[in-house]
């Protein structure tokens, strides 16, 4: 799944907890972090820390890779 915005991540958070058949309170035990965060982080909302959200990432299995947008790896600027 590409990762363009907080919504995909949560959608990946959500689609992946719901796999290992997990709650979200158990989820948040894990991790260390409460339960509105777990909930936020699944809508999407886009101020969630990003520490947390690794945190969250981590426990799930789910990694994060980088790429440029339209494949140009050169790091020239995109206008």
């Amino acid at each position: 799944m590409k990762i363009i915005n907080s919504e995909n991540i949560g959608t990946a958070v959500r689609l992946r907890r719901k796999q290992l058949k997990v709650t979200q309170s158990e989820l948040a035990m894990t991790c260390g972090t409460g339960l509105r965060f777990i909930i936020d982080l699944e809508k999407g909302k886009p101020t969630c820390q990003i520490g947390k959200t690794l945190q969250v990432l981590q426990a799930l299995g789910l990694i994060i890779e980088t790429g440029c947008i339209g494949g140009d790896e050169t790091g020239g600027k995109k206008i």
